[in-house]
């Protein structure tokens, strides 16, 4: 939450732009085997014309499943996911 209140007042300075909450990215489409696999992102939001993907974490949450999905996403995406 308190994430939110920084990104929320960068995004009303102008130092941030399209801020979006809770954005999900599918790594593994829905199959025979299974339903689709996804990252939900805890923030996304444009900086200097480059997206940023953000994921407020704690050790105890940099689980092997998030590990797992945080290279899915750069495999799949390009995207290097910014933890904080």
């Amino acid at each position: 939450a308190s994430r939110y209140t920084e990104l929320a007042l960068l995004e009303r300075a102008g130092i941030i732009k399209n801020l979006r909450l809770q954005v999900p990215y599918v790594l593994i489409p829905k199959s025979k085997h299974g339903q689709a696999i996804k990252y939900i992102a805890d923030f996304e939001y444009t900086e200097n014309d480059q997206l940023i993907v953000e994921d407020a974490k704690s050790s105890a949450t940099r689980t092997p499943v998030y590990r797992l999905k945080k290279r899915l996403m750069a495999e799949k995406y390009g995207i290097v996911i910014k933890e904080v």
